[in-house]
């Protein structure tokens, strides 16, 4: 049994030596050098006598940073991944709270690093890479390590403002990886393009199961995905087989209608997640690619990754939504109703989360980790922590759980409860739309819908209209160019409060809205 991951990376580097582990298509890394560096920055680090810690890596987009996270972990100490597109103020709020000891930076990072860097030792990737190998202190940390041991502290958005530290131990992170490769059928041909943010757990999707099965991974430069054509021919020209993308990078290229000028005909396999994909837009998809297989994934932070997964095997409609289908293999998924009882098939309950996937919770803060990770509320007779994920589904006549909205987007209005996610689902059923955000204004007891696409005003609210009974319809409609977006690229609704409150304006562009 794997006790921790870098018994991953120990296999690979023996197994594939030279072959390339991670390229961004100008500088790559084989399997052996990741090793290698990873070896030598876990030198550094417990050479100063740094274990059990966190070390802040703030580096670039860039193969170097996998290897400097695995150098963390080599040290047994756990990473905590920032970025130089994250607010400076966010950043801030993460380093007052983990108090590293050490920041690792690169040449290009640098600058930006020694802003934040005011009670922490700033130190070079690339002097760390030139530390000499101990294999014996090496040696002496591995064996102490135990598989509860954290590997990393991904910080994630609180509804106070305040960024939650999710903190996942190497336990977490195997069960996951085995069953994800699993699912995504995995193997040495496999070539991955990496979408997600490196300082997001969702690029482990792409980071380890490389190491498990020698296949391959692009970490695709950013500045592509404001070019989708360019983005599209990418894919093509490195054999891209394999994405797993957050909705709104794939309704990007299709809503901008790239897919009839330039189709990534590499592709075979597209796993997505974060938001419920349009319909519209995924049928584009499907059409564009019949072969490929579809998986939609769902999963929050706090239980490592994703833990349920839908593969599409059959035709919608339009008025339908995708499941997000069944757990992973050693996770169970059941839905509780405001009374507390079991939700039934058709009915909607808030959905928690069992398992080995289940983090430790947040890290510093017992406050907010004792409001999410709760006794089992089906289980008296014995102590067992599962995840609540403020998240409402419902199960299918499939016996596929689907996904409804977050109990926060969950309003009462004109005396009706009302899920903010089935106005989104109706007005994407048009091909027009692009993608939509919906929000409640409390106080003048108001809904208010963002939109992008080429649908004029009048239609769409004549489409919303036909599909939504009257107390649902939105007092206003708001195009924008595009929508708001977090860093994990899901819709930035708190954003969309602000434009809304402020008069409309985003990048500096108004609003077209009607009433």
């Amino acid at each position: 049994m794997r006790i921790n991951i870098l018994e991953y990376l120990d296999q690979a580097a023996v197994e594939y030596g030279s072959k390339i582990a991670y390229s961004d298509g100008i500088d790559d890394m084989s399997f052996a050098e990741v090793q290698e560096k990873s070896l030598a920055i876990g030198s550094y680090l417990a050479g100063a006598g740094i274990r059990r810690k966190p070390v802040a890596v703030f580096m670039r987009r860039h193969p170097s940073t996998v290897s400097a996270y695995f150098g963390v972990v080599t040290a047994g100490c756990f990473y905590i991944p920032l970025d130089e597109e994250m607010p400076a103020f966010r950043i801030e709020l993460i380093l007052e709270n983990i108090k590293p000891e050490i920041i690792i930076c690169d040449n290009h990072t640098q600058k930006q690093a020694e802003k934040f860097a005011l009670s922490s030792k700033l130190v070079l990737f690339e002097d760390l890479i030139s530390t000499e190998i101990n294999p014996e202190l090496l040696a002496e940390v591995r064996s102490s390590v135990i598989d509860t041991d954290l590997v990393y502290i991904v910080f994630t958005s609180g509804s106070t403002g305040v960024p939650k530290g999710v903190a996942a131990c190497h336990r977490n992170v195997i069960d996951y990886i085995e069953q994800l490769t699993d699912i995504l059928q995995v193997n040495e041909n496999t070539v991955f393009g990496n979408q997600t943010p490196l300082y997001l757990d969702a690029c482990l999707k792409e980071l380890i199961p490389v190491l498990k099965t020698g296949a391959k991974t692009y970490i695709i430069p950013k500045q592509l995905f404001l070019f989708p054509l360019k983005l599209v021919e990418y894919i093509n020209e490195h054999k891209i087989n394999t994405v797993c993308w957050v909705v709104t990078a794939l309704t990007m290229i299709s809503g901008l209608k790239v897919l009839e000028k330039s189709v990534p005909s590499s592709l075979h396999t597209i796993a997505f997640a974060s938001e419920v994909f349009p319909i519209r837009q995924f049928k584009l998809w499907k059409q564009a690619l019949p072969q490929a297989r579809f998986i939609n994934f769902y999963g929050p932070t706090e239980t490592t990754g994703v833990c349920c997964f839908y593969e599409v095997d059959r035709d919608f409609g339009d008025d339908e939504m995708i499941p997000i289908g069944k757990p992973f293999a050693n996770r169970e998924i059941f839905l509780i109703k405001e009374d507390g009882s079991s939700a039934q098939i058709g009915e909607v309950g808030e959905i928690y989360i069992r398992g080995s996937s289940i983090t430790h919770g947040y890290y510093g803060d017992f406050v907010r980790t004792s409001e999410a990770f709760v006794q089992n509320p089906l289980n008296e007779m014995y102590p067992e922590l599962v995840y609540k994920t403020g998240d409402l589904g419902r199960i299918n006549e499939e016996g596929q759980l689907v996904f409804v909205s977050r109990k926060d987007y969950q309003i009462k209005h004109m005396g009706q409860r009302i899920e903010l996610g089935e106005i989104e689902s109706a007005a994407s059923s048009s091909e027009k739309t692009g993608l939509v955000g919906c929000i409640y204004d409390k106080d003048k007891k108001r809904i208010i819908l963002f939109y992008t696409g080429e649908q004029d005003d009048v239609s769409l609210r004549n489409l919303l209209t036909e599909k939504l009974p009257r107390y649902m319809l939105p007092a206003r409609l708001i195009h924008l160019s595009e929508l708001p977006l977090t860093g994990n690229k899901k819709i930035d609704r708190n954003e969309l409060m602000n434009i809304y409150k402020n008069g409309g304006k985003l990048n500096g562009t108004d609003f077209r809205n009607t009433e």
